[in-house]
């Protein structure tokens, strides 16, 4: 894997693109850590010391994990890449409901360009209402309660500027993900989420050492560490896995020319749908705290208050069951088996046994039905990780490698990793997977 990895820095094209990558990288990590105007940072670290790191994420934690910290220090990539996230999860939804946005789907690259260009609008809007919220919060002492002093005047237009600052800060990450895209290497948006995560690792892992002084929290550090890498080869042996349904194509002439008799495998991988159902289920759960952070003296925000904090039993019961809920909704709605049935049939493609049309149609939904079970209690159980394995350690709130955070480091690092291979592969090096 070494001579692998060195080879791809002796192909001039490739170094060049693996430069530019980490180029983009630092700078992205350089506005991370710029706090926007009005901010007084120094009263926002004696917060952040006072209440704890989790504890201040509290409801913005995945947010907060997206921005690698930066939220909660109100710089100028405060927001991160998560406004471009939502934007893309509701324009994919709106895809399945808006047949006008159906017909831009199919019509190819000049369609995917249009409803890419809608997104970045999208994205937009979402971080002007986002950064609005958030300047709100911090403006009346609700981002870190009990603690104000974290803004130098409360005046009209310093907050107006923090809250074009911050919105131009989203429009820039996203413009350098499409940079990343374009000339680097592997998907921009989803290697900027990976870096804000990883960022956010020493601290977490060092803060489990803090938090227990002596012999005990060094063996704690390991022991996080040790299981957090059990979870990892856990992940990447089900992101990995996949059933291959064969495909055989009949010969037919086109033109002159005799085409087909080729077989070939129709990939649908035990996780079908990724992260988002996880990030689907957090964003649901935020509605209820939400409530109980703005109507904290009504009978049910104190309930939810008191009995749906993130350690608590409904609060995990909840996002197993919607984690669940989730999956099976997003794979029925970007894997169709109707569409896949046609293509098949329209290009002379059969499954080996099974009829082509409606019985191929049915078969496929079969598969991805049983394939979707436990593609989705593998997603709840990852997710809670955190919540249930480490309660009793007192780790839960800074433990790093469970939940959202390793899925999404395990999926990207193996995407970018695929890429590199195959760009190796086409000048005849070896691989970095055997």
């Amino acid at each position: 894997m070494l001579s692998a990895f060195a080879n791809a820095f002796k192909t001039p094209e490739l170094r060049k693109k693996i430069f530019f990558t980490l180029g983009i990288i630092a700078l992205f990590r350089l506005g991370s850590t710029v706090p926007s105007p009005n901010v007084n940072i120094s009263r926002i670290d004696q917060c952040i010391a006072l209440a704890g790191q989790g504890d201040a994420a509290g409801l913005y934690s995945m947010i907060n994990l997206f921005s690698g910290g930066a939220l909660l220090q109100l710089t100028v990539f405060a927001l991160g890449i998560m406004p471009y996230i939502t934007a893309s999860i509701i324009l994919q939804l709106l895809v399945v409901v808006i047949p006008r946005l159906e017909t831009l789907k199919k019509e190819g690259a000049a369609g995917t360009q249009k409803i890419t260009q809608y997104t970045r609008y999208l994205t937009v809007v979402l971080a002007v209402l986002n950064s609005t919220a958030f300047v709100t919060l911090a403006r009346t002492g609700q981002l870190f309660p009990g603690c104000d002093g974290i803004l130098y005047s409360q005046d009209i237009f310093p907050l107006v500027v923090m809250v074009m600052v911050m919105t131009a800060g989203t429009v820039v990450i996203m413009w350098l993900g499409e940079l990343i895209t374009d000339r680097g290497i592997g998907n921009g948006m989803s290697l900027m989420i990976f870096t804000q995560i990883a960022a956010s690792f020493p601290a977490g892992m060092w803060s489990i050492k803090q938090a227990n002084p002596g012999a005990t929290g060094w063996f704690l550090f390991f022991l996080v560490l040790a299981i957090g890498l059990l979870v990892m080869l856990g992940i990447v042996f089900m992101e990995q896995g996949q059933r291959r349904i064969p495909v055989q194509y009949a010969k037919r002439m086109v033109g002159q020319r005799l085409v087909g008799g080729s077989t070939t495998y129709i990939p649908l991988k035990v996780n079908q749908a990724g992260v988002i159902p996880v990030i689907f289920a957090s964003s649901i759960l935020y509605l209820p705290v939400l409530y109980s952070t703005f109507r904290p003296e009504s009978a049910l925000g104190q309930w939810i208050a008191v009995n749906f904090t993130t350690s608590s039993t409904w609060y995990s019961v909840a996002m197993f069951v919607l984690i669940i809920a989730f999956t099976y909704f997003y794979v029925s709605i970007t894997f169709n088996p109707e569409e896949v049935s046609d293509n098949m049939k329209k290009y002379g493609g059969f499954i080996p046994g099974v009829r082509a049309g409606k019985p191929t149609e049915r078969y496929l939904a079969y598969v991805l039905s049983r394939l979707t079970a436990p593609g989705s209690l593998y997603l709840a159980v990852i997710a809670l990780v955190p919540t249930v394995a480490f309660m009793s350690m007192g780790a839960a709130e800074n433990f790093p490698f469970g939940g959202v955070s390793i899925l999404i480091i395990v999926g990207v690092a193996l995407d970018t990793v695929k890429r590199i291979e195959s760009q190796l592969q086409q000048r005849n090096y070896e691989g970095f997977l055997r």
